[in-house]
């Protein structure tokens, strides 16, 4: 019948217009600020660097300074400098670490390749969008200070990664701490006792 998919339309409309007024799952409209709609775990926004300890912040970051990432950003925000010295990382290696690391969101695409190329699970993707500044050359570009934050904040943000993540970290540290540790004393395999010399047998009295 011609006009059936109209009236089905309108039925909908209808139909969604009366619940909006008492079906507490038909409300859209989210009274911003004063109410916030949880964001999905897949959520992201800008990076931010993953800190093993929230006492302290910039000496625990898993960064090593491998500049992949750097190299690996399509718009090329994100600017890395090596430290002349080094501390052990997540495992208790000696490693370098980033003297400064810089990412500039304000050309920053949130295309996550940064993330999924980085070896030691140092950078994730952050949920914060209320970032607004009123210099657009420096106010958007974030330092290391800025981009550190514990390890039980990117827990709040994305629980089955990090527990991914912290797992996978865990096996490595026990690898490297059962490689690292020293191998039991062997002892020596016994001497073989020598043989024992015979008494020359006496010749008969002829």
């Amino acid at each position: 019948m011609l006009g059936t998919g109209l009236l089905q339309g309108l039925a909908v409309t209808a139909k969604n217009l009366a619940g909006s007024y008492h079906d507490p799952k038909r409300f859209v409209t989210t009274q911003y600020p004063e109410e916030r709609t949880k964001l999905p775990e897949a959520y992201r926004n800008f990076p931010f660097l993953v800190s093993e300890s929230a006492e302290d912040l910039l000496g625990t970051l898993r960064c090593v300074a491998c500049q992949i990432c750097e190299k690996e950003c399509p718009p090329q925000c994100i600017y890395i400098e090596k430290s002349k010295d080094k501390k052990p990382d997540a495992n208790g290696k000696l490693q370098v670490y980033p003297a400064v690391f810089d990412i500039d969101t304000a050309v920053c695409m949130s295309c996550q390749i940064c993330v999924e190329v980085c070896p030691f699970d140092a950078i994730k993707m952050d949920q914060v969008f209320e970032i607004a500044a009123s210099d657009r050359f420096t106010g958007l570009l974030l330092g290391r200070e800025a981009l550190a934050k514990p390890n039980a904040y990117y827990h709040s943000l994305h629980p089955a990664d990090a527990a991914e993540v912290d797992e996978r970290l865990a096996a490595a540290r026990k690898a490297a701490a059962a490689k690292a540790a020293p191998k039991p004393a062997q002892a020596p395999p016994p001497t073989p006792a020598a043989p024992s010399a015979k008494a020359p047998t006496p010749k008969p009295a002829e």
